[in-house]
């Protein structure tokens, strides 16, 4: 019997997928349970269709992943801190900061998660940082540490 997963179930497949199953497995267990429907026509059409309208707004998502990454390129975040003597600063710049800063001086929300730090910045100077947007889209962007 054919069926359409509604939940991802172990050794069987994922959600949204059609598998073949025994018809007592299918009968006495996963529609029971509702963890699969049977693949009729309508539920095989209303399966496609959710698979379309998923790839759509993934398409959606990147896209707008790719236009932040083109706004990162162009902007330069300014971020003040107070330093000791030789210019070193009292603790460093963290990527929650800079994702304010981000937000506070373009409009551009970032998680602070999606900012990576190859190393802590304890100085003034620029410096490049990197923002995994996802859909393996990664923007630089350009970070500006001065004196306040």
């Amino acid at each position: 019997m054919k069926v359409i997963l509604l939940q991802d179930i172990r050794g069987k497949g994922k959600k949204g997928q059609m598998i073949e199953a025994s018809d007592g497995y299918a009968r006495n267990f996963l529609l029971p349970r509702k963890m699969a429907i049977e693949a009729t026509a309508d539920n095989v059409n209303t399966m496609k269709m959710n698979d379309k309208a998923k790839a759509e707004q993934a398409a959606r998502e990147k896209a707008q992943a790719q236009e932040f990454a083109e706004k990162l390129k162009e902007v330069t975040v300014e971020i003040k801190a107070k330093a000791g003597t030789g210019g070193r600063l009292f603790g460093s710049i963290t990527s929650a900061e800079v994702s304010d800063a981000l937000k506070q001086q373009f409009g551009i929300a970032i998680d602070k998660k999606k900012i990576v730090q190859d190393e802590p910045i304890k100085s003034f100077g620029t410096f490049s940082m990197k923002a995994k947007l996802g859909y393996e889209i990664v923007a630089t962007i350009s970070v500006h540490v001065s004196e306040a």
